[in-house]
């Protein structure tokens, strides 16, 4: 019996329950009449989905027929990525399982409209995410035949009993796990591994029941070194035997990459191993408080690591690679920069034929004909400096970056003469060496603000300062340096050049190598005043921070899950609402509504009011459709919400203040 087999004995033997949805794989499998070609499993994080895709993928390959499995969580979230997964021709008979769908949720249409069509009609595909299937597929008549959606829900408490006996736990502890845990698998399998169980409780599982078991999971690893590597797993995107080499040693690389994946907690795919989400924030977040210096040296050797890995990748590699070392920051000071919640519905391209009409009518809608006209200068002089973004559903372009390589004084665009001039008179360029500008982020929806398409603009900046050779000097350009300034001061980058409404952030790489630069990119601790993880009391966030998580409140107005996470709940002006201090995203939603209201009264706002109530309050599908309802051209709607936005910043920043000056002088 081989490795392989004996791991498919263990799996098969620790499966219970999901008899409908295994009936329902087995009738496709079969081909039966009416069966589906499309299985869509959904459901909550731990519920199982990933277990019972095992279990399907093993089915389809006793049963003779080719299996592709592919993880969501671990692809390049573009039609391109997607396809370089199904590495083999897929041939007739072909099985396709695609698990954490959720992380590529962006590719729903083209994979409904392009991908699967061009499969073989006798393949079977099952797909399994967190969200439910949009209702596009059920609009469309040809699919509403052709596949069947499956919501994934707790197992039975028999099932439940069934599954902890088969973990070996007695039956007294097995009745005090269930009523613990319910019949939610990734607790049940928590308070297995952990083999302890509170009595005398009803809680059903939740983050906080999953939290207290992970502690005594964490608390249960056998020595320092499987603390160390258990760390490591949950602070990187994915693990390797080469990471865990760079921080626990050769000695023990191997043996460490075997003990993880082991863990109930852990799954794997090509690129490495990873742990469940909850888990991995719960055990890093943990270090981060408990050990700050600890956590500090673990991220660098961490973050020199993957640094290497993505100067060396190969080109196919690199973006990816890249994503790996910026999945470092989202815990960090900066972390509201890199938290992308949604991705896959854009994707990076370069500039193809045709292209060059839209950009240029991006930059004229966005900032005039002055900046249509440099576009048109650059494309003539670099057009492989460009970058295009387009909507994965329909390939359009929706937004772009112009990266452009300086070897000489350029003319014809003041902001890169500006940039140009500060780097020969601050330290001027030695042969071999130029100066990369990112001169264009353009994303139009969200100009210059944190989007996904402004995050892949992001990386592909990080690659270019960290793979190409001979950067000198490095600049950014920003409308709203005041919003980014956080970011660009933890990068290395400082606001040094003026030109017009723009301000420019650099960076000498020459007197700031990559490992240094890496290091001083640190996390740094979890609390401020590392006394624990309660909070307080009412914490006044800095103006930018603060202007930015009021920009952030706005976009998530219809997700009060995000609105209750957001960094103002612990403002003072959430805390002296009269909502119901439990529900501070009732709080959040009144204090901004009183304030677009307040633009409202005023007869020279009035117009800010309808811009802001219409783009984030009415539900529209985009700033282009908010633009059309309102009656305005899409350069004077952008105008007219950059500015409302500021007011909105501005008033709450006043309400802020005013409740820190009227909580003085009540302590007086």
């Amino acid at each position: 019996m081989t490795l392989a087999d004996r791991l498919r004995w263990a799996r098969e033997r620790a499966f219970v329950g999901r008899v409908q949805e295994l009936a329902t794989f087995r009738a496709a499998l079969r081909g039966e009449p009416g069966a589906p070609i499309l299985i869509y499993v959904y459901g909550p994080g731990g519920v199982g989905k990933s277990t019972l895709l095992r279990r399907f993928a093993d089915e389809g390959r006793d049963a003779g027929r080719p299996v592709t499995e592919i993880n969501g969580r671990l692809i390049d979230p573009s039609p391109t990525g997607f396809t370089a997964e199904v590495r083999e021709p897929f041939g007739p008979g072909s099985v396709l399982v695609v698990d954490a769908f959720e992380h590529c949720q962006g590719l729903d249409e083209w994979l409904r409209e392009t991908f699967l069509p061009s499969l073989p009609g006798d393949a079977l595909v099952v797909v399994a995410g967190r969200e439910p299937p949009h209702t596009s597929w059920q609009l469309d008549l040809a699919w509403q035949q052709a596949m069947v959606a499956c919501p994934l829900g707790e197992l039975t408490r028999d099932e439940a009993s069934s599954l902890l006996e088969l973990r070996g736990l007695a039956p007294d502890v097995r009745d005090r796990v269930l009523d613990f845990a319910g019949g939610h698998p990734l607790a049940l399998n928590l308070a297995a591994s952990v083999s302890t169980a509170v009595g005398g409780t009803v809680w059903r599982p939740t983050p906080d029941v999953f939290a207290a078991l992970i502690g005594h999971l964490v608390g249960d690893v056998p020595g320092p070194v499987h603390r160390l590597a258990l760390e490591v797993a949950a602070h990187a995107m994915t693990t390797t035997e080469g990471l865990l080499r760079a921080v626990v040693g050769q000695e023990r690389a191997g043996e460490m990459f075997d003990w993880l994946r082991r863990l109930p907690v852990a799954d794997w795919g090509r690129q490495g191993l990873y742990l469940h989400d909850l888990v991995s924030d719960t055990i890093d977040a943990d270090l981060r408080w408990r050990d700050p210096e600890g956590y500090a040296e673990m991220h660098r050797r961490v973050g020199h690591h993957l640094l290497d890995q993505a100067r060396t990748a190969a080109e196919p590699d690199a973006m990816v690679a890249i994503r790996e070392l910026s999945y470092l920051k989202r815990y960090g000071p900066v972390g509201a920069y890199f938290q992308m919640r949604r991705e896959g519905d854009f994707h990076e391209d370069v500039l193809r034929p045709g292209d060059e009409a839209a950009v240029v009518a991006m930059a004229d809608d966005t900032e005039g004909p002055e900046s249509a006209a440099i576009v048109r200068h650059w494309l003539r002089r670099q057009p492989e400096a460009f970058r295009v973004y387009r909507e994965s559903a329909t390939g359009s372009p929706v937004g772009f970056l112009t990266s452009l390589r300086l070897t000489e004084r350029p003319s014809g665009d003041p902001v890169a003469e500006a940039a140009w001039d500060h780097a020969e008179q601050t330290s001027p360029l030695l042969p071999g060496e130029h100066v990369r500008l990112s001169r264009y982020c353009l994303y139009p929806p969200e100009y210059y603000q944190v989007s996904t398409v402004l995050h892949l603009m992001q990386l592909r900046i990080c690659a270019d300062w960290i793979r190409q050779p001979g950067v000198a000097w490095s600049f950014i350009i920003s409308p709203y340096p005041e919003a980014w300034a956080p970011l660009m001061e933890h990068l290395g980058h400082h606001r040094t050049v003026e030109v017009g409404k723009f301000s420019l952030f650099s960076c000498d790489w020459r007197t700031t190598p990559l490992s240094v630069w890496f290091d001083r990119t640190q996390p740094g601790p979890l609390f401020a005043d590392s006394a624990g993880p309660a909070n307080s009391g009412p914490v006044t966030l800095p103006r930018a921070e603060f202007d930015q998580a009021v920009r952030e409140a706005l976009r998530n107005w219809h997700r009060p899950d995000v609105l209750a996470a957001s960094p103002l709940r612990h403002s003072r002006m959430v805390s002296a609402s009269p909502a119901p201090a439990d529900d501070p995203a009732d709080a959040l939603r009144e204090l901004i509504t009183g304030a677009v209201d307040a633009l409202r009264d005023d007869p020279r706002e009035a117009k800010l009011h309808s811009v802001l109530a219409t783009t984030f309050f009415r539900r529209v599908p985009n700033q282009a459709a908010a633009a059309e309802r309102l009656g305005l051209p899409f350069s004077t709607y952008r105008r007219h919400l950059d500015r409302g936005q500021q007011r909105l910043c501005e008033l709450l920043w006043r309400r802020e203040g005013a409740e820190q000056a009227e909580q003085k002088v009540s302590t007086r």
